[in-house]
């Protein structure tokens, strides 16, 4: 097969099976395969043929061919040998012809033992506290060599370019490619042809990357350019926290060679991720933000017009984007904000990028976008969220082509030294979960970093994989500029404080090469000073007079402004039953599920009789009508094709050869493309997947289901960090919906309660919405209006479990036709009686109004209302307002089934007082003026026993129906 033409027999583990093989050849040359006898000729070198080496009483040994007996000793004869070692380079040879052919079998297996362990003895370590220049594996020793035989002439097959060559040169060349300034981990992948090309381009370099001299003054000017500035903000700013990058200096020209050698290769656009060390520098040097408005920011002023409602973020945390000229043209760059929570922003990244590349029609090749994540090397290692990132990198629906790590490995984390918070010799080896190619280099050689940076985005534009390159270095000062590293890595600090930064080491390199004068150094510093001298004066006047959002993709939004409306999103009765008849179709190619052909028929009735219309149908309306529109569906989450509650199947899935078919791709005519993906068995890195998928693509809806509401705790930090806070303190909006299962029905604690109330505590300042629809109709006109804003905010969505399939959850296609659009509260909708008459008014939200309805209903109460509060937040105090007025006389309750420490309870009380204010209802009851209804407080979201769950939710609804007296005493009991 031609996929393992490049691989070679020859490696430690085969060693045994080679002599035996010898050994046959020696016995009988027919009876080896011809390709192994054209092989043993060559490394005879044309001696002649092998004849019959055995005594006639000598044991034949096979351990690996066959199963060969001991023969016995010849009579007479003295006995045979003691059984020999397994390890052919133990036994000493017995003809010329085979120490050649053993020689080349131990020079080969060395060969390959360099490639797997020769990072393990490289020069890595610029603060070379541990040195590590013994391997026994890469000891010649090991294979029987001895220094009498340096001087021999070794055939080796054409490994690294060589026919054949003396054993001192052979190994001298290994070192000088496998044990330089640069390590490589690649025979850890199990793609012979990826393998095989960083092998030809290692050997071919022979680990000595040629750069000309121009080439060396662009990385020499970066260094200079970047250790000025720093140089500068400490004299200026020496207490205020930079996390400076000093010290991995180097990373900055591998930055450039990675964003270069892209756009060489057609790529069009960057997006970019990474933690505060070196952002300073990367936002000026790399994204071009210029330093006066940086150096302003220090001073204390805004990043952003004063008009602009924001309340910013520390400027080690902010992002930007640009258009930046390289040698081969212009190409896109955006830095995507980060919070403290370092790896947080890794997922988003990958998101923003798929996006991009399905806006762009690259979604097969991958080679138009690209991602490029910079990390500490504590974080890579211990940040769980990494390794989920990766594993999304080669899975249907997120994958991007790849992703070039560049890990500033400082050797400590924060005050960690790494012996404590890992156990292997590098921060990378989560990487080889995903056969990602890493490249460890010293990050006081610059033109290496530069070199593997290069190829490693090589390696990505050509086979459209993750990669890592993983620079040792250090940090000048502690974990910020403010801090005392010597309080916990003295010796690392001693050996910190000797050490001249790079900038200064490559400038005297380059003098010493005649590439640079000493005068010419000693310019370019001067230069840089007064370069920053001059930005620092502009900054004390500087007004930015844009803010950096709202281009792009994004032009023609705007951001939200005072009471914005719903909007009419209502669709065309007709147009409604032709996307639903064609998403209840069964398609011919396909057979069906009996089950699922029986859901399918119910889908036809609805559309003809225009009623009854659930749950999951409603929301197939939704998606297909925008589809239709021309906007783009994607829908991701552990089971979201056939839905955690067997619900949606909107896959269909062939029972004879599994073959998929989509309904809403299948609409006919015209439409833009339904994406709905099974996800892995992650929160975290999903849910963040797809808020970077809502930035990048703010005209398609793209949706997260969680299996079950409360499993989205796994990914709070995307929700805290930045889906309800990102626009505030970024300017970035987001149209990301959330889908979280919630409502109690005897489930338990983790399959009942999607934590509303961590929502509700959120939000503030517009920053997004907060519903739990009762109806299909109300969840088809939420989704909807995502879209159909000029502006865009997460959506949080508490979505029905039991409600699925109840059959008063049901909603009429009128009620989606045009003219119709989402109502944030739903009035009473039966005949009671007269509005002065009513008792009591019930305010609820979500599944348990079902539960009030009919037992309202069974009792025959015509004197209590009950409105549905479906959308929290923004709060509709103007709708309830207008719904209160008309209850003059009755009391007010608010009824929830979660515990009354959680739920909505906490939220909306205060806000139903205000209400009240505003319509001057007095405060005339003895005991609330809004009363609760729910389960008391409980530490635990909800009983894992049936018995008890149904005594508690009889409780509560009694209570919210009951009199406000008889209530208490309920209560109080």
């Amino acid at each position: 097969m031609t996929q393992f033409e490049p691989t070679t027999p020859f490696f430690a583990t085969n060693a045994t099976f080679i002599e035996e093989l010898y050994e046959r050849y020696l016995q009988n040359p027919q009876s080896v395969d011809a390709s192994w006898r054209e092989f043993f000729r060559d490394v005879t070198n044309g001696a002649a043929s092998p004849e019959k080496r055995n005594a006639s009483w000598a044991m034949v040994k096979s351990q690996v061919i066959g199963v060969v007996e001991e023969r016995p000793a010849a009579s007479g004869q003295r006995p045979g040998k003691e059984k020999e070692s397994l390890i052919a380079v133990n036994r000493p040879p017995s003809t010329d012809i085979e120490a050649f052919a053993h020689d080349s079998i131990r020079a080969i297996m060395m060969v390959r033992a360099y490639r797997v362990r020769g990072h393990l003895i490289a020069n890595l370590d610029p603060l070379g506290l541990e040195v590590n220049d013994y391997h026994p594996e890469l000891d010649p020793a090991t294979y029987g060599f001895t220094d009498k035989d340096m001087e021999r002439e070794i055939f080796i097959d054409g490994s690294l370019g060589l026919k054949r060559a003396p054993l001192k040169d052979i190994i001298a060349i290994l070192k000088q490619t496998y044990c330089g300034n640069i390590g490589v981990e690649f025979m850890h992948i199990q793609y012979p042809e990826q393998k095989d090309w960083i092998q030809r381009r290692f050997e071919n370099d022979r680990g000595k990357p040629y750069f000309a001299p121009e080439d060396k003054q662009t990385i020499w000017n970066t260094l200079v350019e970047v250790e000025a500035f720093e140089q500068f903000l400490q004299v200026k700013y020496p207490s205020t926290k930079r996390f400076s990058v000093q010290g991995g200096d180097a990373m900055m020209p591998g930055l450039e060679a990675v964003i270069n050698t892209a756009a060489k290769l057609g790529v069009q656009e960057i997006v970019m991720g990474m933690p505060h060390r070196g952002r300073m520098n990367v936002l000026t040097t790399t994204m071009g933000k210029p330093y006066a408005e940086l150096l302003s920011i220090f001073q204390g002023n805004l990043d952003f017009p004063e008009w602009v409602s924001s309340s910013g973020d520390v400027k080690y945390h902010l992002g930007t984007s640009s258009d930046r000229e390289t040698p081969y043209g212009k190409i896109h760059l955006s830095l995507l904000a980060n919070p403290s929570h370092l790896e947080a922003v890794d997922p988003v990244v990958v998101g923003k990028v798929r996006a991009k590349l399905d806006i762009r029609g690259d979604a097969e090749e991958k080679s138009s976008v690209m991602g490029i994540m910079l990390h500490g090397d504590a974080a890579f290692a211990g940040q769980g969220l990494v390794a989920e990132t990766l594993a999304l990198s080669e899975l249907r629906g997120y994958r991007t082509g790849g992703t070039v790590h560049i890990i500033v490995n400082n050797q400590i984390g924060f005050t960690t030294s790494p012996k404590y918070s890992r156990f292997t010799p590098y921060p990378t080896d989560i990487a080889k979960s995903v056969q990602a190619p890493i490249f460890h280099v010293n990050g006081e050689d610059p033109e290496a970093v530069a070199y593997v940076c290069k190829l490693a985005m090589e390696f990505r534009q050509t086979f459209k994989r993750d990669t890592v390159v993983d620079i040792f270095c250090y940090r000048k000062y502690g974990h910020n500029e403010s801090d005392e590293p010597m309080f916990t890595q003295p010796l690392m600090y001693k050996a910190i404080a000797q050490k001249p930064l790079p900038a200064e080491i490559y400038s005297q390199r380059l003098v010493e090469e005649g590439t640079l004068t000493q005068a010419a150094v000693d310019a370019k510093f001067v230069e840089f000073k007064a370069f920053f001298e001059k930005q620092y004066e502009a900054a004390k006047n500087f007004k930015p007079n844009k803010a950096d959002w709202l281009e792009g993709q994004w032009a023609g939004f705007d951001k939200a402004k005072g009471e914005h409306p719903d909007g009419d999103t209502g669709v065309d009765v007709v147009k409604l039953k032709e996307i639903g008849f064609a998403i209840a179709r069964v398609p011919e190619q396909i057979k069906v599920n009996a089950k699922i052909v029986r859901q399918l028929d119910a889908k036809r009735r609805m559309m003809e009789e225009g009623v009854g219309i659930d749950w999951a149908t409603g929301e197939a309306l939704a998606f297909g009508s925008l589809l239709k529109e021309d906007l783009s569906v994607r829908l991701s989450g552990q089971d979201s094709g056939r839905g955690t509650f067997s619900q949606r199947h909107s896959v269909l899935v062939d029972q004879e050869t599994e073959a998929r078919y989509e309904p809403l791709n299948n609409l006919g005519g015209k439409q833009k493309r339904y994406e709905v993906i099974d996800s892995s068995l992650s929160e975290f890195a999903i849910l963040g997947f797809e808020y970077g998928y809502s930035l990048g693509q703010p005209n398609g809806l793209t949706l997260w289901e969680a299996q079950f509401g409360d499993f989205a705790n796994g990914a709070q930090v995307i929700i805290d960090q930045f889906i309800s806070s990102g626009e505030v303190k970024w300017l970035r909006m987001s149209g990301l919906v959330m889908l979280l299962p919630h409502g109690y029905e005897g489930q338990g604690p983790e399959h009942s309660s999607a934590r509303l109330e961590r929502y509700l505590q959120s939000c503030a300042e517009d920053n997004m919405q907060v519903v739990n629809c009762t109806t299909p109709a109300n969840y088809f006109h939420v989704l909807r209006r995502q879209l159909k804003r000029n502006f865009r905010k997460p959506l949080v969505v508490m979505t029905p479990k039991s409600l699925l399939r109840n059959k008063l959850a049901v909603s009429k296609l009128a009620d989606m036709g045009q003219g119709t659009h989402f109502q944030r509260l739903i009035p009473e909708t039966e005949s009671l009686a007269k509005d002065d008459k009513i008792r009591c008014v019930v305010i609820t939200s979500g599944k348990v109004y079902y539960d009030l309805f009919e037992e309202r209903a069974a009792r025959k109460l015509d004197d209590v209302a009950i409105i549905r509060l479906e959308q929290y937040y923004p709060f509709p105090a103007r709708e309830l307002a207008a719904e209160l007025k008309r209850y003059k006389n009755a009391e007010i309750v608010w009824c929830q089934e979660e515990p009354q420490n959680m739920g909505a309870w906490t939220f909306v009380q205060n806000r139903i007082e205000e209400v009240l204010e505003s319509i001057g209802r007095p405060n005339t009851s003895n005991f609330w003026r809004v009363r609760y209804a729910g389960r008391p407080e409980a530490a635990s979201p909800a009983t894992g026993y049936l018995k008890i769950h149904e005594k508690e939710q009889k409780a509560l609804v009694d209570v919210a129906l009951q009199p406000a007296k008889a209530a208490l005493k309920a209560a109080k009991a």
